[in-house]
């Protein structure tokens, strides 16, 4: 499952360089699948709908920051752990329950995302 950012957030922006799919964005910061990744092209959401990778889209927070569970592969092919919890000063980076994908599934999405 992705990792989510809680409303505990302090906006210290510990997280966003850690990640190594710029999934993580300030709060009010419009996203793109194509920011730090190799998408090109379509690409499809986990909502079953198709995006260009370079389309921007509204942010998820505009008070804190957010993970777009789109890129967020759990730093799976990565790293051991998640990066963005592990350097949480607050824990507030914490498994998001909506998205829940099994480790075969985020790998295949670092794949996708990193061709």
């Amino acid at each position: 499952m992705a990792i989510k950012i809680t409303e505990e957030c302090i906006n210290c922006g510990a997280c966003e360089p850690e990640c190594p799919n710029n999934a993580i964005y300030e709060g009010g910061v419009e996203w793109a699948l194509a920011d730090g990744t190799t998408v090109k092209g379509n690409f499809t959401l986990l909502d079953g709908t198709v995006a260009a990778a370079d389309q921007r889209f509204a942010p998820l927070s505009t008070d804190t920051y957010y993970i777009t569970p789109n890129k967020c592969t759990e730093c799976q092919g990565f790293h051991e752990e998640p990066q963005c919890a592990s350097v949480c000063p607050v824990d507030c980076c914490v498994a998001d329950e909506a998205y829940e994908e099994t480790v075969d599934a985020l790998m295949a999405k670092k794949e996708l995302l990193h061709a």
